[in-house]
């Protein structure tokens, strides 16, 4: 039960000597709906205001009904001001007045000045307090003469009042951090976690948002983005004439300024046409020289490790502006839509991916979902955070969209999540992320949570050449320079010497001939796994399970004419690579080697690209061509030495093309520089 004192300070009060109506703004109303209110119920005399109360200073006021506000789960911003004589000269009465208070004026039309249509806050809320000036034997106080605590909006809770622009502030102390840790490059996300650790906090718990770090970030910038953008295009133009293949695009305003760019370099299109069946689009990332939104195309080659298509520099991250940018990627891999796409959580690219990319199937990445649950349930699970974090992933893993609905319905009821919105918007975009509607599509194996550290670390070494913004994309192209792959790929072709045989099974030996260290790897995992299972003949198939199991198992269907196999599993069609299930069939069936149309060219060794074409790229220098040319004579002599038979082929391939090569002449340049390279 209310209290008779506590309900009376729920009403507006007035003093009825200084009675006046209170209109916050001409289209708000001064009547309230009972039904939609919700009243914030204070029983404390101390912290609640009331008729009468004194302060010595106006300020002491506003700090107090602040205070209250934010207890109450609302902010609060002073609305007017009134003179009045015979009382003092100056200020002799104010109003302070709920964040919500009043409705915001339309802004006059204005051609040549981009409007940003945000949503007004604003619902004319009729909670204040007004106080007023009085003189008591010569001394003035301030005092309140009215105060309403109505509102006609949903109040927030104390993990959520934090985050209005009110109670938002940034220390000195911690202003002076984020300028030091502007200087290493590092990105706004990187900040807040460190600051996060410093302060012992949990992620999401600093008094202010990466957004607060970006507005400050920008105050203190003094480059000129028109000129920027000005030496952008110059820097792109200067490329293009040296490098015929370097691509890019550009859109102007009505203005002439530059309001998106985006480019690729010659290697990446060549790379995207072997390996850009699936591809990772990352939009959460700003260009701090012009605090603009940046989007990175990446994908995986065939040695697992990130390849860089193409990059993307936005003045807004809308609907407008993402379109033109995919449109500007698919006219660089010359119309060649990627399979599959993985985004961030934005509605604006799913929107533009479903009308420039209607054949892409369209994925949202895990990991960057994953990384906002902290700020998301921290605080609305408490204690049983840790244990629904557990069971999301066990969903996230399902293979049978059935057993994910049910078991969704039951982890809603059990950790009493009906209302909450983020599992509501999960749910309703769950085709998008949950690996049960998506194993039917290829990834390339970078939906895998763990994955994102690869991905992320690319990203970051891509960012730090951000200098100035003319510079970038000069700078930039040091990430993806084939010398920094060709030096990935040298370490894992090294490997080569070093793969071990775990079966001894013919298929083995066969993928290992033919498959990159990476992918062979991923492909022995199964092949281990497959001796613990059992398979059943049946009429249409085969049934496969693990031995311990006397339930359930997998589908398996083999053709051995047409040399086609698949699981109900469907790993072959998400990863390329095949399952423990079917491999177990292949081996039941005395299949000693990997059907062909399993070993994909992008898991390949050799890819599409021909080695002539390799050694001939004019892109790299004449120690490059030497260092691929001993890469080559490397896995030649390891496929060699595996039996008599190749080795006599080798052997006879080596002895004529080294007499076709003593045929061309060698001159004094090239001698000398191949000299210092062997």
């Amino acid at each position: 039960m209310i209290s008779e004192e506590a309900g009376e300070m729920l009403m507006v009060y007035d003093d009825p000597s200084n009675q006046q109506s209170l209109s916050l703004d001409d289209g708000s109303s001064t009547e309230e709906s009972h039904d939609d209110t919700r009243l914030s119920l204070e029983t404390n005399t101390d912290t609640v205001p009331y008729i009468g109360q004194r302060f010595a200073t106006h300020d002491a006021a506003y700090q107090f009904y602040s205070e209250f506000a934010k207890r109450c789960g609302f902010s609060i911003r002073r609305h007017r001001t009134e003179g009045k004589d015979g009382i003092g000269k100056g200020l002799t009465r104010r109003y302070f007045v709920c964040h919500r208070a009043g409705s915001t004026p339309a802004k006059a039309a204005n051609e040549g000045k981009q409007q940003r249509n945000r949503k007004s806050s604003r619902c004319g809320c009729q909670a204040y307090i007004r106080i007023s000036k009085s003189s008591e034997l010569g001394a003035f106080e301030w005092r309140v003469t009215g105060f309403a605590n109505h509102h006609n909006h949903e109040l927030l809770e104390p993990n959520q009042v934090r985050f209005l622009p009110a109670y938002r502030s940034i220390s000195e102390a911690d202003k002076s951090r984020i300028l030091m840790f502007a200087k290493t490059r590092i990105s706004v996300q990187q900040m807040m976690r460190l600051l996060e650790l410093e302060k012992c906090v949990e992620p999401g718990y600093l008094p202010f948002t990466e957004k607060d770090v970006r507005n400050l970030l920008q105050s203190f910038r003094k480059i000129d983005s028109e000129d920027e953008s000005i030496d952008l295009l110059r820097i792109c133009r200067n490329i293009k004439d040296k490098e015929p293949d370097f691509k890019f695009e550009y859109l102007l305003d009505s203005n002439n300024r530059l309001e998106n760019i985006a480019w690729s370099y010659a290697s990446s299109i060549e790379s995207y046409d072997v390996f850009g069946d699936a591809v990772v689009f990352d939009t959460t990332h700003r260009l701090t020289a012009i605090d603009m939104p940046l989007g990175i195309w990446i994908g995986v080659n065939n040695y697992g490790t990130p390849c860089f298509f193409g990059c993307v520099i936005l003045r807004e991250e809308n609907l407008r502006s993402l379109s033109w940018a995919l449109k500007a990627f698919l006219g660089f891999m010359n119309g060649k839509a990627p399979q599959t796409m993985l985004t961030d959580q934005n509605m604006c690219l799913k929107e533009a991916m479903a009308a420039e990319m209607p054949s892409t199937k369209h994925a949202l990445c895990m990991w960057m979902i994953v990384a906002k649950f902290p700020s998301w349930f921290n605080a609305v699970l408490g204690d049983r955070y840790n244990d629904w974090k557990e069971e999301f992933h066990r969903l996230y893993n399902l293979e049978s969209i059935e057993d994910f609905e049910l078991g969704w319905r039951d982890m809603v009821t059990s950790f009493g999540l009906h209302a909450n919105r983020h599992i509501a918007n999960l749910y309703a975009l769950r085709s998008l992320w949950a690996l049960p509607y998506l194993r039917s599509h290829f990834f390339a194996g970078m939906m895998a949570i763990g994955h994102s550290k690869s991905i992320n670390a690319f990203i970051q070494r891509f960012l730090i050449a951000q200098t100035r913004l003319p510079h970038f994309v000069e700078q930039a192209s040091v990430a993806v320079d084939f010398k920094d792959q060709a030096a990935e790929q040298q370490i894992m072709q090294q490997n080569l010497q070093n793969i071990n045989l775990k079966t001894g099974a013919p298929m083995e030996s066969h993928a290992a001939s033919v498959l990159t260290p990476y992918a062979f790897s991923k492909l022995q995992e199964q092949l281990v796994l497959a001796a613990h299972y059992a398979s059943f003949q049946m009429e249409d198939g085969f049934l496969v399970r693990h031995h311990t199991k006397l339930e359930g198992g997998r589908k398996v269907y083999w053709m051995p004419r047409e040399g086609i196999i698949s699981c109900s599993c469907h790993q072959f069609e998400f990863s390329g690579i095949l399952c423990r299930h079917t491999l177990r069939v292949l081996s039941t069936g005395n299949c000693f080697q990997i059907p062909e149309r399993y070993l994909p060219v992008r898991w390949r060794r050799v890819t599409g690209t021909p080695p002539s074409k390799l050694v001939q790229d004019p892109q790299r220098n004449h120690s490059e061509n030497v260092q691929m040319l001993r890469n080559m004579v490397s896995s030649l002599i390891s496929e060699s030495g595996k039996s008599k038979e190749r080795l006599e082929i080798a052997t006879e391939g080596v002895s004529m093309l080294l007499s076709r090569i003593r045929e061309q002449p060698v001159s004094s340049t090239d001698g000398n520089a191949i000299q210092r390279n062997v």
